[in-house]
């Protein structure tokens, strides 16, 4: 690597609508450059089950942490990334809100994007996002039998993870590394170029879906990299 490795540690937090196999494009990108890498599973049955989760994989690190959340994912390292072993965070077309603020509260400001509109509740305050909401939405630049596995694969996400607040914002001691999304129909992308510039981000902006690591594995994994040796 051309960077001395600061974190070889990468804990990656997949969001809502959403599992592990987020990450499976760029999991085997950063085992090749001699990363050891945790996809979190998620329960996404609430914020602070899903919390403990990550807090978890942090604790089975044995050093430094590069942590990296998509989307709903955003707010779970927002607090998660206050453990002392989070020496980086990365941002991938993902919520990033401060302290006392839910996704619903920073949304606001911005035109509302089609995919959320998808999402069905299923009883007990769950949602599922429809195999349309999947299809032209979420995964619009994946091929026809990735987006039919990521229907069928679909977890069930709490309604409630939308209006969890962190209560301490990590980026703001951390720093930051930012993917924006420029096609993204599940967040605004003016909504993620104006959170990567709330954090200072270093950023880079790639055409593509909500699912940004999956259409473009190498230049997230890339970034990652650059979080995990410090290059802003």
């Amino acid at each position: 690597m051309s960077q001395a490795m600061l974190s070889k540690n990468i804990v990656l937090v997949h969001g809502a609508f959403a599992d592990g196999s987020s990450w499976s494009k760029v999991v085997p990108l950063l085992l090749a450059k001699g990363y050891k890498v945790t996809a979190v599973s998620n329960p996404l049955t609430s914020f602070q089950d899903d919390v403990a989760a990550t807090k978890r994989a942090i604790a089975a690190q044995d050093g430094p942490v590069t942590l990296v959340g998509h989307s709903y994912g955003g707010v779970i390292i927002t607090e998660a990334g206050n453990d002392p072993k989070v020496a980086s965070l990365v941002y991938v077309a993902a919520f990033a809100p401060d302290a006392g603020q839910s996704i619903v509260d920073i949304s606001k400001p911005f035109p509302p994007p089609p995919g959320p509109q998808k999402a069905a509740p299923i009883g007990d305050g769950f949602l599922l996002l429809s195999p349309q909401g999947v299809e032209e939405d979420f995964a619009q630049d994946l091929s026809k039998e990735e987006k039919a596995l990521m229907v069928a694969g679909q977890p069930q996400t709490s309604g409630a993870i939308f209006v969890a607040q962190p209560t301490q914002a990590a980026w703001h001691t951390k720093p930051s590394w930012y993917v924006v999304a420029t096609n993204d129909r599940m967040i605004a992308p003016e909504h993620e170029a104006s959170m990567a510039k709330q954090l200072n981000a270093t950023t880079i902006s790639l055409p593509s879906s909500h699912v940004v690591m999956l259409s473009h594995p190498k230049e997230v994994a890339q970034l990652i990299e650059d979080a995990a040796s410090g290059k802003r």
